[in-house]
């Protein structure tokens, strides 16, 4: 049994360790391969891998990408070029959509006579990427909200009355931008997607038509079936088995870095072969 993990978070977007606080958590959990997959940034993956190359932990250069198909789908990039410009530039720009969604939260809010300022969002950042829970964070201080679950239905989630939409990438662009990098694409937790298994097959058929690399197989949320009907289905379409936790730190509770895999089934995690 090796300890793998593919799918994690930091400081650099919604996580609360720092990328070096995470190659330090995975080591003393005994993960022999690690990547951070920060959501539209690659900011934080040099300091990560120099932590992982004096840790002894084997670090994979990733990234996460949101896409709409129309439905939202999680995209991680791996082994790419870090600084590539067609990349970077794309991902700066999604960067700017969220920083303009920010705002027009913001600005809603204060028609609705629960005023948040940027300010007092970022503040509860403490550093992070600025996002949803940040601007909740700020309206349970203030009282506009009892707690995080009611920040959201009153104001902040899908439909709720300041909502704003984000822009995504689609799936195909997300793979481009990847591929253009030198890098391979994965689709992350292929469960959230909410489709029927042949909805979910042909997706990855076309994804993999486009360059799709690999399934995110093995999550620790994951019952026994649903492992291995996400196998079966990668074996089927010729997509790689991949392993990822989701690590948020704080954020999730519950959620620790590292999945149990078995080498036989997952057999590049060993040396890194094929990452």
């Amino acid at each position: 049994m090796i300890r793998v993990d593919l799918h994690t978070h930091s400081t650099r977007s919604d996580g609360t360790l720092s990328p070096e606080e995470l190659v330090a958590r995975a080591r003393r959990r005994g993960v022999a391969v690690l990547s951070l997959t920060d959501h539209d940034t690659t900011a934080g993956v040099e300091e990560f891998l120099r932590a992982c190359r004096r840790s002894g932990v084997r670090g994979v250069a990733g990234v996460e990408l949101s896409a709409e198909a129309p439905y939202t789908l999680h995209l991680l990039g791996y082994r790419f070029t870090v600084g590539e410009p067609r990349m970077e530039e794309a991902l700066e720009e999604v960067r700017r959509h969220r920083d303009r969604r920010n705002g027009a939260i913001c600005d809603k809010l204060g028609h609705l006579g629960a005023p948040v300022s940027l300010e007092e969002a970022r503040r509860e950042s403490r550093g992070e990427v600025l996002g949803r829970p940040h601007i909740a964070q700020a309206l349970i201080r203030k009282g506009y909200a009892r707690d995080m679950r009611d920040a959201f239905c009153r104001y902040l989630g899908r439909g709720a009355p300041a909502y704003v939409p984000r822009v995504r990438l689609c799936p195909e662009r997300c793979l481009e931008l990847v591929a253009s990098a030198g890098g391979v694409t994965v689709l992350a937790h292929p469960a959230q997607t909410n489709l029927p298994p042949d909805d979910l097959e042909a997706l990855l058929r076309r994804l993999r038509d486009r360059g799709l690399w690999g399934l995110e197989c093995y999550t620790p949320a994951s019952p026994p079936d649903e492992i291995f009907f996400h196998l079966r289905l990668a074996g089927k379409l010729g997509l790689h088995a991949t392993a990822g936790s989701d690590f948020h730190g704080s954020h999730r509770p519950g959620v620790d870095l590292g999945c149990g895999v078995e080498e036989s089934l997952l057999p590049w995690a060993r040396l890194g072969v094929a990452l």
